[in-house]
């Protein structure tokens, strides 16, 4: 007995210690809208704003945010200010909006949870939904759902960054999944404005702390698409941007590059954006000038880094080459560099298993280049599980229930994961923004 009292003891010291306290964490929504000078975002009081956040997945199959068998949602919300945390990235599918404009039916918990799962497993699922969230029932809609969890955020203080994941809702990214590039076999480009046009208009005026719009997550190569090229790029994202803009003026609005968005130098660097010859957009140029745009003081440029190559390079080696990916956009003293932007490293993380953050390079690397440079960053994520993942590159393409160990939370989303890698990473992270 006095041994399991030591260890509960232990435990709770261990995440005590790992946890900042939430009061520091709450954003007062009146600092809102953020506006950006050169490489800063500023808030409303001339302040620089600086995203501390974690990824919070509501682009798969049910087309929810995650997690909501296991916890309610003002529990899962109160998770971020306790990590020290000021903001979350929110990931949408285009197909819920297509959903609404079609007036489909698809679109109730009940059926959206049974379509994904199937009658069995989706029957116990919703159920667990429902009674850890009893504001909802069956009838309840996905947008409903969004608002329920945007009002929480505004209520706890939390600032929302709305990311358009995906088109086709399910698992992100492989090359040729559909969801990749403009034109592709889910990726209607008509459509994913519209989906912009609708939503942005509605958090705008309905979600307290709406702040910001990333256009679309790690665009990359696609066989059967309109061709990849930085021209391409260029007319779809601004065009997008506009679409944001009109719908809600005071949003910040987020651009990535290309390749899964490790780079995006061409746009600070102020490089002509060529089409591809033998293609239609052959011969065929364009130049990102921002003062070009009503939305001029609302560009935020975003990048994404994982530990997928060079895992032992030392810093110097990591923080240089990383830099010529785009971090130019942050530094007025680099010659090369023509218009000033923030950045934001919007996508970054690994296994929260308790040994991984010291294993290789990256994490030092990474706290070394946000501490050098003064970038927001969103760690990937804060998910325990998932209600379902498809990858169709997997055997089985589809696992229900799947436990995400790179996510910040166990499985139940009750309680920290790996309180030593929130110490040695996340809480490091914070340090080097305050």
């Amino acid at each position: 007995m006095l041994f399991e009292y030591l260890s509960l003891l232990f435990a709770f010291a261990s995440v005590a210690t790992a946890l900042p306290s939430s009061l520091k964490a709450r954003i007062d929504p009146s600092i809102l809208p953020f506006v950006t000078l050169g490489r800063d975002i500023l808030d409303r009081n001339g302040d620089v704003f600086y995203y501390k956040s974690t990824n919070w997945p509501g682009h798969q199959e049910i087309m929810i945010p995650e997690g909501l068998q296991h916890a309610s949602v003002a529990s899962i919300v109160s998770w971020i200010p306790m990590f020290g945390l000021n903001s979350v990235r929110l990931t949408y599918a285009t197909e819920m909006i297509d959903d609404i404009y079609s007036n489909s039916p698809n679109q109730t918990l009940e059926i959206s949870v049974i379509n994904a799962l199937g009658k069995d497993n989706g029957t116990i699922v919703l159920q667990q939904i429902l009674e850890r969230n009893p504001e909802f029932t069956k009838n309840t809609t996905r947008l409903q759902v969004w608002d329920a969890v945007a009002k929480e955020l505004g209520k706890q203080g939390v600032i929302v960054h709305l990311d358009n994941h995906v088109s086709k809702a399910f698992w992100c990214c492989g090359e040729n999944d559909g969801n990749g590039w403009f034109g592709e076999r889910f990726f209607n480009v008509e459509k994913w404005i519209r989906g912009w046009s609708f939503i942005s208009k509605h958090a705008n005026e309905n979600w307290p702390t709406f702040a910001s719009a990333g256009l679309r997550n790690e665009l990359r190569n696609a066989a059967s698409a309109e061709p990849v090229d930085w021209y391409t790029w260029y007319i779809h994202m601004t065009d997008a941007a506009d679409a944001v803009h009109k719908a809600a003026p005071d949003a910040l609005i987020f651009f990535s590059g290309l390749s899964y968005d490790t780079y995006i130098d061409a746009i600070p660097l102020g490089k002509t954006l060529n089409g591809t010859s033998g293609t239609s957009t052959a011969n065929k140029t364009a130049k990102f000038v921002p003062s070009e745009f009503p939305f001029e003081d609302k560009i935020v440029l975003e990048i994404h880094k994982y530990d997928f190559e060079a895992t032992q390079d030392p810093c110097p080696t990591f923080k240089k080459n990383w830099y010529n990916k785009g971090f130019q956009a942050v530094n007025p003293a680099d010659s090369a560099t023509k218009y000033l932007f923030p950045m934001v490293v919007s996508e970054w993380g690994f296994i929260q298993n308790g040994t991984y953050w010291n294993q290789t390079t990256y994490n030092k690397c990474l706290i070394e280049m946000v501490d050098d440079w003064k970038v927001g960053w969103m760690q990937w994520e804060i998910s325990g599980s998932f209600y379902l993942q498809t990858r169709p590159s997997r055997t089985p393409p589809t696992i229900q229930g799947l436990e995400e160990f790179w996510g910040l939370l166990d499985y139940n989303w009750s309680a920290v994961r790996s309180p030593v890698t929130v110490e040695n990473s996340l809480d490091k992270l914070i340090a080097a923004l305050d």
